[in-house]
């Protein structure tokens, strides 16, 4: 399975990834189904989706401020709104925002929804709940779709992500999957100048790869 990960995102989407992804898919986790844009992060060919999936089903969220950083498909987002929460989804692609709304209200779901390049569009609120399923492999992406996989050549995205959690957000809990797969240690290196600390909260092996869901916090200064 890690291979084939590996061959529809380097290079990002080979010939059989768009010949799948020629129009819209249908996804469902339980009873929420949704219908996912081709030029969306794909849930269906993925493991990080359903892991995290799994993993928020048991919290009580109920009337608790979620927010899906990156939301993509928006899966987990319908997912925390059937709980109860006061759910807030954000994309850079515009694409993902509009597919969601239409989701959301087909599934009586109430989410707001953010065209955001990370927290630049955001209003301060401090997040109960932040889930993060983010790009890690370390190329410039070419397009708007490519944004879903790669985090840069410097790993530009977890500068900014990390800078602006340590500096602009107020969070109790920030839930982030990375794969074996990355470069985790590069990635926890960044987070740790800005201020944050990793703890393994769950690792899952699918098909012989093993996802782990973080827990980030921000790091007590020495005074």
């Amino acid at each position: 399975m890690r291979n084939f990960i590996k061959k529809i995102t380097h290079p990002f989407l080979k010939y059989g990834l768009k010949l799948y992804y020629y129009k819209p898919r249908k996804y469902c986790y339980e009873d929420i189904c949704i219908k996912v844009h081709p030029d969306v992060f794909p849930p269906h060919l993925t493991l990080s989706t359903k892991i995290l999936l799994d993993f928020i089903k048991p919290i009580d969220l109920k009337n608790k401020t979620f927010l899906e950083l990156g939301c993509g498909s928006g899966i987990i987002s319908c997912l925390a709104a059937k709980k109860g929460a006061i759910v807030f989804a954000s994309d850079i692609n515009d694409k993902a925002i509009d597919f969601l709304n239409k989701n959301s209200t087909k599934n009586n779901l109430s989410i707001m929804t953010i065209s955001s390049d990370l927290f630049d569009n955001i209003e301060p609120i401090n997040f109960d709940y932040i889930i993060i399923n983010p790009p890690y492999y370390p190329k410039k992406p070419k397009n708007i779709q490519e944004q879903a996989w790669f985090c840069g050549e410097n790993f530009e995205y977890f500068e900014k992500l990390f800078y602006q959690l340590n500096s602009k957000v107020e969070f109790q809990n920030v839930f982030m999957i990375l794969s074996e797969d990355c470069k985790i240690e590069k990635i926890k290196g960044i987070g740790l100048q800005n201020n944050l600390s990793f703890e393994v909260l769950k690792s899952k092996t699918v098909f012989e790869e093993k996802n782990y869901i973080y827990s980030l916090k921000k790091r007590i200064k020495n005074i």
